[in-house]
């Protein structure tokens, strides 16, 4: 399986903050921003830094999930379907901005298919 592209994104509660420091203090050049996300150039991946809206104040900073290991596809049904095909579970969702599969690999770690056309789009579009 190839990717179209490969990115990073950090689930934080310190938004604004971080979205400075990776723009001001590393220089990172955006790609594009919506309202609580902003989205970076990272070599030859991207850097997406989002708010966790997800955090329900009960977990720990160690329990919550602060990270995603995103891959753009051409198709996130036929892969979601491989993967639940391998009894793996997968929260399959379609949104305005594009549809996304989030599962877990082995170790629990979080991972995400995402439509490479919609992404693509939100480049162009910021530009």
């Amino acid at each position: 399986m190839e990717f179209d592209r490969t990115g990073i994104i950090l689930y934080t509660l310190e938004y604004n903050n971080c979205v400075e420091f990776y723009e001001k203090i590393l220089g990172l050049k955006k790609m594009f921003e919506g309202k609580n996300l902003t989205c970076f150039k990272f070599g030859q991946a991207y850097l997406m830094v989002e708010l966790d809206d997800e955090y329900d104040g009960q977990k720990t900073g160690t329990e919550r999930t602060k990270m995603c290991l995103r891959m753009n596809v051409p198709n996130v049904k036929i892969l979601s379907d491989r993967l639940t095909s391998n009894n793996i579970e997968v929260d399959y969702q379609e949104h305005s901005w594009g549809t996304i599969a989030k599962f877990r690999d082995p170790d629990g770690n979080l991972c995400a298919f995402k439509d490479s056309s919609k992404f693509e789009k939100q480049i162009s579009d910021f530009k």
